[in-house]
């Protein structure tokens, strides 16, 4: 494809690896990892975040709180907030990694061997934010279905559900990674643009070389 060349594919990768890094970055701050409802009550929903819980209600609105104790936090949140910040810390040098590796850019100029290992440098940033992400989101919505189905709590009580923050770190996550690969596909394409091509000899050459190999047969 004419229009697919290094210098697009580049900047494709890191297109989506920041769009990538500010979904997650979202998805860490936001309260609504998990929510609850009851039926007894359902003019109340509460929601979880990583670092705070939140309560709706029609007549004051929605009204947030900070937790009161990081060790008083259920472990899967604690790993999570952990991770979550591994990821935002190595997406933004990944995005950062990527410019003094971009084609166009005033960075390492006639050093390509040195923009080739940033590329690679911010392809390996990005697949660990994305994983980073991908595994506190996943773990959190592992703990939400086992609790949710343990049939040691009554019928009547509120169990906690998925959240709107759950899907959009999934999206992140996946985002990132595929941010990662881009960068590595750039990489193979400008090394494959590096490797000197032969010359297409055209069809009389090739005919007049036919033709002097059959003489010296005879």
């Amino acid at each position: 494809m004419v229009f697919l060349t290094t210098k697009v594919m580049q900047r494709t990768a890191l297109f989506v690896t920041f769009g990538g890094l500010v979904t997650s970055l979202i998805t860490t701050f936001l309260p609504f990892w998990k929510t609850m409802n009851s039926d007894l009550n359902e003019v109340e929903n509460w929601f979880s975040g990583l670092w705070h819980t939140c309560l709706y209600t029609e007549e004051v609105g929605i009204q947030c709180k900070a937790y009161d104790s990081i060790m008083g936090l259920p472990m899967d949140l604690q790993i999570s907030r952990v991770l979550m910040s591994v990821s935002i810390v190595t997406g933004c040098l990944a995005v950062l990694a990527a410019f003094p590796g971009l084609e166009g850019v005033d960075m390492c100029v006639g050093l390509p061997s040195m923009k080739r290992l940033f590329l690679v440098f911010s392809g390996v940033l990005s697949w660990l934010s994305g994983l980073t992400t991908l595994a506190p989101v996943s773990f959190v919505a592992y703990t939400t279905v086992v609790e949710f189905w343990d049939e040691g709590f009554p019928d009547v009580m509120p169990r906690w559900e998925y959240g709107e923050a759950m899907f959009s770190g999934w999206f992140g996550g996946l985002a990132l990674i595929i941010g990662g690969t881009l960068f590595f596909v750039a990489v193979c394409m400008g090394d494959y643009e590096q490797i000197p091509q032969s010359e297409p000899r055209s069809p009389q050459a090739k005919h007049r070389t036919k033709h002097y190999q059959k003489t010296e047969v005879l």
